[in-house]
């Protein structure tokens, strides 16, 4: 165990800091649509951030061999250099900002089009990610067990994360909270476990669990989001319907 590390492995404390360190997750913007919260609002606050994460991942990755005893992670085999930022910040371009920016030109210049490829797209993605979840747990069932008794104090870390995030994307709903404040908590909380994914298979493979802590991170995402949205979606329409 990695000195500092307490009673957390490195597996879910490299998950946490990957799950922050990336973007919001292009998904989300489906669910923000099934919660009835507002899609331009979350279009919108997704870009951002896939902006901010061109810049903000390759600036922050010099600090992973240092915190977590990672020599190489996110910054090369050597020592961090401006070839290798640019690779991140390409990294995240290709997987979250190209992407983002194709899906937002083609429903401003061709809406019907999008309206139509949106649904099978959706599943398509959702599709891919459910076949690379069940591929990792399929090869981590030997010790999917294990795993989770010995990293109950990680859990709740991942748990008050999530519940961190989810209240700073409320606050940054401001005075709108009421209209908003369930979208930007969405669209905060929910990570882009995909990148997170990608770049520990690039450079996490040494790391023992680290592909199952981010899935767990996703799943208590949802479990943690799904009933705080329905409530703060319940208490909005109730005041809706007292005005």
């Amino acid at each position: 165990m990695a000195p500092g590390g307490g009673a957390i492995s490195p597996a879910m404390r490299v998950a946490m800091a990957l799950m922050a360190l990336c973007p919001s997750a292009p998904l989300a913007m489906r669910t923000v649509r099934r919660q009835g919260g507002d899609h331009a609002l979350a279009a919108l606050v997704q870009m951002l951030a896939a902006i901010i994460a061109m810049a903000s991942i390759p600036l922050l990755a010099p600090f992973f061999p240092h915190a977590f005893d990672r020599g190489g992670w996110l910054t090369g085999q050597v020592s961090p250099t401006l070839h290798t930022g640019l690779e991140v910040a390409l990294q995240v371009t290709r997987v979250q900002v190209l992407p983002l920016l194709l899906g937002l030109a083609l429903r401003r210049r061709r809406p019907v089009l999008a309206d139509r490829l949106e649904k099978p797209l959706n599943q398509i993605a959702a599709l891919l990610l459910l076949l690379l979840t069940l591929l990792i747990l399929v090869s981590a069932s030997h010790y999917l067990l294990g795993f989770l008794t010995s990293n109950l104090a990680g859990l709740l870390m991942m748990a008050v994360q999530v519940i961190g995030c989810l209240l700073i994307g409320r606050a940054l709903a401001g005075s709108r909270v009421a209209q908003h404040g369930s979208t930007t908590a969405l669209v905060t909380a929910m990570r882009n476990a995909g990148l997170a994914l990608l770049f520990a298979y690039q450079f996490g493979d040494d790391v023992y669990g680290l592909k199952l802590a981010i899935l767990l991170y996703v799943l208590l995402t949802t479990m943690i989001s799904t009933p705080v949205l329905r409530l703060s979606q319940r208490q909005q329409n109730d005041r809706t319907a007292g005005c």
